[in-house]
């Protein structure tokens, strides 16, 4: 056997077959070998994995690159980000990233850039989703496809008044039939979800307000689990309807997982992903502003149903909603206990924390197995966004992109644990996390390794899918 560039070996490799003992050698960027040491070829460099897991990088299919739009206009903020997050991103684990693209003008006139931008500044190799917020960005759905897009998201009946200065459009129940019906007719084409009904929030919201209610429980309250409950049902008949694919992003509900379930076993095409926040934070925490996120924390017993639907195939995919916004913006000035209503939805530094909390709080606290989560937060992302069989698993002719996982490894998420853009912040922060990356390898490059960082950014691939996938390198 001819000599591979890497060799990790006594490692206990998570395979889509199961965990064997032994490694995988990479040449040229590629997967050569998977099996027991003896049988992996020798290699210019070799590491000692001393027991640890080796598993496919995490694929992040929910980042919002861009966002940073108080200190940049969209294409500049999209380029500084994609230089922040992905650093993060390596050292946290991720190996992969799909966007969402976001701006009120067509999108396919700037497909050029979007793609420069990424292989200029991101550590990892990407891909995109497109908001359709707007009739063009309707019109613009088979070229999008064509460009190797093939997923659109709809703030269904949301953001009109939650946050205005992010400028979506909002979407009814007839702009969601018409992209429901249109992408039925791409080949791997999935229509997402952003599913809260904005018509009862508001309502709560001004009763809230009424009464002088300024804490993040007032923000839970203000999307009450129905308004999830009661769009993820429209969503699942309209998908129905148009015999289309769904996905709901970000589901944060118990309720939504019996939804979903029953949508399921019934043959509906509908699919839910969750984040980290839910599954291990409930709205009683103390987090301020920082804890506003959209959709809203909630209680206990969701964040028990979340881990179940995780476990058993309803909720399958898994992603951060990472929004990378800096603290002065987040807070609008006012620090982590100003307005809940004024400050900014969403998580920070997610991509980052992605892997040490589902560690941390699955694997490590025995709520799901390694195996499970390797499918939920690699596999199964790859394949429901078309890059598998190049990313998602450890097999041969698959892409080399690999983390070392210490189960044992901890750290305190405090200013120095990220290292994405600054001042650094999350929902996380404060938390000791057990379960750390000791080695990132994208494209069979070590590109971390005990927390430093071993490259420059650039050079990475845009992954355009296909009506049969991302193509092969």
């Amino acid at each position: 056997m001819s000599q591979a560039d890497l060799r990790i070996r006594n490692a206990r490799v998570v395979t889509p077959s199961g965990t064997i003992l032994g490694g995988v050698a990479a040449t040229d960027g590629s997967i050569v070998a998977v099996g027991t040491d003896r049988s992996l070829p020798e290699a210019d460099r070799s590491i000692d994995a001393d027991g640890n897991y080796l598993i496919p990088g995490f694929i992040d299919p929910h980042v919002h690159w861009g966002l940073s739009r108080y200190e940049y206009e969209y294409h500049e903020g999209l380029a500084h980000d994609f230089e922040t997050e992905t650093r993060g991103a390596v050292h946290g684990g991720v190996t992969t990233v799909v966007n969402f693209l976001l701006q009120p003008d067509p999108y396919l006139p700037d497909m050029d850039y979007f793609i420069e931008a990424g292989e200029q500044n991101s550590y990892i190799d990407f891909g995109y989703h497109a908001i359709v917020h707007k009739d063009h960005h309707v019109d613009e759905i088979e070229g999008l496809a064509d460009a190797g897009i093939r997923s659109f998201k709809i703030f269904y009946n949301w953001y009109k008044h939650a946050s205005p200065e992010l400028g979506i459009n909002h979407s009814d129940s007839g702009r969601v039939y018409k992209v429901l019906d249109r992408v039925a007719d791409i080949e791997n084409g999935v229509v997402m979800f952003h599913a809260e009904n904005e018509d009862l929030a508001y309502e709560r919201r001004q009763e809230l307000q009424e009464e002088g209610r300024n804490d993040l429980q007032a923000w839970s309250e203000s999307a009450p689990n129905v308004a999830e409950a009661m769009q993820i049902e429209n969503i699942a008949k309209l998908t129905d309807y148009t015999d289309s694919t769904a996905y709901i992003v970000h589901m944060s509900t118990g309720e939504g997982v019996d939804i979903c379930r029953r949508y399921q076993e019934q043959g509906v095409d509908i699919n839910a992903e969750t984040l980290p926040a839910f599954l291990a934070h409930t709205k009683e925490e103390d987090l301020g502003v920082w804890g506003k996120i959209s959709p809203p924390l909630r209680g206990e017993q969701s964040k028990r149903k979340l881990w179940q639907g995780l476990r058993e195939g309803v909720v399958d995919y898994a992603g951060t909603d990472h929004c990378p916004h800096k603290k002065p913006f987040k807070e609008k000035e006012e620090g982590k206990y100003g307005d809940i209503w004024d400050a900014i939805p969403g998580d920070n530094n997610g991509i980052e924390y992605f892997l040490p909390v589902m560690m941390s709080e699955g694997v490590n606290k025995n709520r799901i197995s390694m195996e499970r989560l390797v499918e939920v937060c690699a596999e199964n992302n790859a394949r429901r966004w078309g890059l598998y069989p190049r990313k998602g698993a450890l097999v041969e002719g698959a892409d080399a992109d690999m983390v070392l996982v210490d189960l044992e490894k901890s750290a305190v998420v405090d200013d120095d644990f990220y290292h994405t853009m600054e001042p650094r912040y999350s929902t996380f922060h404060g938390d000791e996390l057990t379960g750390l990356p000791t080695h990132t390898i994208v494209g069979g490059e070590v590109v971390v390794e005990d927390g430093q960082l071993q490259v420059e950014k650039g050079g990475r691939d845009y992954l355009p899918r296909d009506a049969d996938g991302a193509p092969m390198p």
